[in-house]
């Protein structure tokens, strides 16, 4: 006898038939396992159905069918997402916007590109270049993510320090609600009246809207862009360096630091150059004018050796400063050669407590028995601690878990928060309630409400549920009190 839940996926996927090509109808167990996770492969489940429409009309019909029968829905776009808040609802639709991967058009006046969200980050800054363009936000996945994905978490890269993250550099997002209809936020202009609801649904996770359609702003390629280079002989002088550059009045297009695991690792991997002694490394780029640049590449050596940098180098060339940066964009991989498994951390702190931070998760990683390797945007205090385990050792992942939460409600404790850009998802949604309040948690629900108020777009994601008795969904399903 079929189950009730077979059956469900049966009709939908015969209605979804009618208007999707059949072969992106995707309903068969073993098609679908590539869809079960996100890049935090740590947290994996089967959809009811996946299905990868290739119109806005299409992906209308899905969700007005959905909506009608209360079926979850989760989008998904590349799924180079870190927080799991891609994964599917075993009860629901994983939505794929994969096939939505055009470049609509490039204004170089106006400085604005229109895409599909399917678009790759790296794609809009090629499309952009023989305009002398480029978009600013670049994440190490620039390669593979997609602008979509981008707004729906928010995204920064190695250069958001002085150009922003994903929410600085938007102008317009096209989206569907719940129900199918779509609506409109931001303008052509810049800027638009009313509150700003775009910044509202960049970050929202895919809790608030299916995006069809995103205008970005682009930015004028400098003249000249350099990478000052600095190994330390202690991770606490690499911390301070970073404040002593910025409280200098120096804001460099890129403030990156990576401590002894990572440098081992990406320079094994990237051959890049990096100083394999040294205990930390920054890389610091400087952009502008070529007077600008010189005058600041004197600066910033000057605040390195005063801090007590034993290695600067300083690129020569095009080809070497990029080579600096494959080291840093290539350390998340690399880091995978000296370990079985490995996972990302998350947080955000103020720099003034950059080397306190460093110095406290050095001694919870001699308590739990793990290693650490640390990569991240030092100039905005983002830290991606990558945490290194066997997950084939008994008990290692949920150690690490603990390990991983930990870090989290420290980024709290000092002031800071627990997602700098790769959002919520279900990997964080327990510290959530370390970072917020009840009051604060349901006005979150009263926004999820006003866009979806059955609670069907992506589901169990980002905010934890508050029950009448103040119990919270946690990440295996338990009720905690």
């Amino acid at each position: 006898m079929i189950s009730p839940q077979a059956a469900l996926r049966d009709r939908l996927a015969q209605a979804f038939r009618t208007f999707i090509e059949p072969e992106y109808v995707i309903a068969d167990a073993e098609t679908q396992r590539p869809y079960e996770c996100d890049g935090l492969s740590m947290y994996c489940e089967l959809p009811l159905l996946v299905v990868l429409p290739g119109t806005v009309e299409q992906v209308q019909h899905v969700l007005r069918l959905c909506h009608q029968h209360r079926v979850p829905v989760v989008a998904r776009g590349a799924g180079t997402g870190l927080c799991a808040g891609a994964m599917p609802s075993a009860e629901g639709v994983l939505l794929s916007m994969a096939r939505f991967k055009h470049i609509l058009d490039i204004d170089p006046l106006a400085r604005t590109a229109r895409l599909q969200p399917g678009v790759r980050n790296l794609a809009i800054s090629e499309a952009a270049a023989p305009y002398g363009l480029y978009y600013g936000p670049d994440p190490s996945s620039q390669i593979a993510c997609t602008i979509g994905g981008n707004v729906a978490e928010n995204s920064g890269g190695v250069h958001c320090l002085k150009y922003g993250l994903t929410v600085h550099n938007l102008q317009k997002v096209e989206l569907l609600t719940v129900e199918g209809d779509k609506l409109t936020l931001g303008c052509d202009g810049l800027d638009s009246q009313g509150p700003d609801l775009l910044a509202l649904i960049t970050g929202s996770e895919g809790l608030l809207g299916i995006i069809t359609e995103v205008t970005v702003r682009l930015l004028p390629l400098p003249e000249q862009a350099r990478v000052v280079l600095a190994g330390f002989d202690q991770v606490q002088q690499a911390g301070d360096a970073v404040g002593a550059v910025i409280a200098e009045g120096i804001i460099p297009a890129g403030l990156e630091m990576m401590d002894s695991h990572a440098i081992v690792a990406a320079e094994a991997f990237a051959r890049a150059g990096y100083p394999t002694d040294a205990q930390a490394l920054l890389l610091c780029e400087l952009d502008g004018t070529a007077e600008e640049v010189e005058e600041y590449i004197a600066r910033v050596e000057a605040i390195f050796q005063q801090q007590g940098a034993s290695h600067i180098r300083v690129s020569q060339s095009e080809a070497e400063r990029m080579l600096l940066w494959k080291g840093r964009k290539s350390a998340f991989p690399a880091v995978g050669r000296i370990s079985p498994d490995y996972y990302c951390m998350d947080g955000t702190i103020p720099r003034g407590r950059l080397a306190e931070v460093l110095t406290e998760m050095q001694r919870m990683s001699a308590h739990y028995g793990l290693r650490v390797a640390n990569v991240f945007h030092a100039g905005d205090g983002n830290l991606h601690p990558l945490i290194l385990f066997d997950a084939n050792v008994p008990g290692e992942f949920e150690k690490t878990e603990e390990f991983g939460g930990k870090i989290l409600e420290l980024c709290v404790a000092v002031g800071g928060c627990i997602t700098g850009e790769h959002g919520v998802g279900i990997e964080k949604i327990r510290q959530m309630r370390v970072q917020f309040s009840d009051q604060e948690l349901a006005q979150f629900h009263a926004i999820k409400a006003a866009f979806d108020a059955l609670g069907t777009l992506n589901p169990g994601k980002g905010i934890p549920l508050l029950r009448h008795c103040q119990e919270y969904r946690s990440l295996d399903h338990r009720e905690e009190h």
